[in-house]
């Protein structure tokens, strides 16, 4: 069901700090919090003895006291005190996670720990340029299957009934997706030439009469997406630089972190071209997206019901993008378990030798 070997957002950075944070990623109960010089710790959150959650201990500087029989653990996940104990068991120890901080966000690596590479964790164009804007997004829980919500990323004919009154409109429906399958991801995408700006953007656009309109959406496995817009007059269509001057561009970042098989927390932020230090368009915008992706919520948590009841056994052509993120995405998992597997048996041959 899920990449293991993969940085997902575990939490906005504002919601670790020095207290004890629970969270769940990946169907794994997870603590999550600060030492004293800042950096995010993530362990295991279960004590190994009779399996209460870290979280309703308490921290004793850098490390975790369990509420419970007063085990103690420190950032590693090794347990360094065991009241009433003589020497501390081999068992006694929880699983740490690597961490790391991006964007404002807290990322976690849920897989081996040895192949963590922040490196490899998305990148975001223009973060930090003066030129850009940004409308700091928040998190959202959607009672879904993750699978779904990439599904939903990678269909831009949907935003012409679910966004009717703001990413949408009757100009858009029917044109044609051109769909790219690469190493990371899957590309889907749509130009739309003379038509009238979509309700959200109207207000925001700096030229008057129809455009030229594109929509970019980039799914990257397992579960990171990125939906460029691209407005200009209509007759001026460009791919990339040299823009119109008044070219509209947005970078819109999601990124979906599976709960468990049924429920997905969802994190967002934006990058604009234009009013990098306006404060009122940064809060209309996150307004105006908040409540788009709410009709998303809506619908994508009653897709997940009714799917559960009866899958469907229709696709249409818009389903091309999404079905092939899906089947690239289900051999990459695949090929991750049978890798796991192979060195399990290899570690369990090797000290059934050591044994004998």
């Amino acid at each position: 069901m899920f990449l293991k070997n993969a940085w997902y957002v575990a939490a906005l950075e504002g919601e670790v700090g020095r207290a004890l944070h629970a969270a769940r990623i990946l169907g794994e109960d997870v603590l999550l919090y600060r030492k004293q010089d800042g950096q995010v710790v993530a362990l295991e959150d279960a004590c190994p003895h009779r399996k209460l959650p870290l979280s309703m201990g308490r921290l004793l500087g850098d490390e975790v006291e369990c509420g419970y029989h007063g085990l103690t653990f420190d950032c590693s996940g090794s347990c360094v005190r065991a009241p009433g104990v003589a020497h501390i068991p081999k068992a006694a120890f929880v699983r740490h996670y690597p961490t790391a901080e991006r964007y404002g966000l807290v990322w976690i690596w849920m897989g081996e720990a040895a192949l963590a590479d922040p490196a490899t964790i998305i990148k975001v164009n223009h973060w930090g340029d003066p030129a850009w804007g940004m409308n700091r997004g928040d998190a959202m829980t959607v009672q879904c299957n993750y699978q779904y919500v990439t599904d939903n990323l990678l269909d831009p004919s949907h935003v012409s009934w679910v966004h009717q009154t703001s990413f949408g409109n009757a100009a858009i429906v029917g044109v044609p997706l051109q769909t790219e399958v690469k190493d990371d991801g899957v590309v889907v995408s749509r130009w739309m030439r003379d038509v009238e700006v979509a309700p959200f953007y109207a207000k925001f656009v700096k030229f008057s009469g129809h455009c030229d309109r594109k929509q970019q959406y980039e799914v990257y496995f397992p579960s990171n997406a990125i939906i460029k817009a691209i407005f200009t007059p209509a007759g001026t269509a460009a791919d990339s630089e040299p823009f119109h001057d008044d070219v509209f561009l947005m970078d819109s970042y999601n990124f979906m972190t599976p709960v468990d098989e049924s429920t997905t927390r969802y994190y967002w932020f934006q990058m604009r071209n234009f009013s990098p230090d306006d404060e009122n368009v940064s809060r209309q915008f996150s307004e105006d997206v908040r409540h788009a992706f709410e009709e998303d919520r809506a619908v994508l948590t009653a897709v997940h019901a009714g799917m559960a009841k009866s899958p469907s056994k229709l696709d249409l052509p818009l389903d091309s993008g999404p079905l092939r993120f899906r089947r690239k995405l289900q051999q990459m998992i695949q090929a991750e378990q049978a890798a796991a597997e192979a060195s399990s048996s290899h570690a369990k041959a090797s000290a059934a030798l050591q044994e004998a």
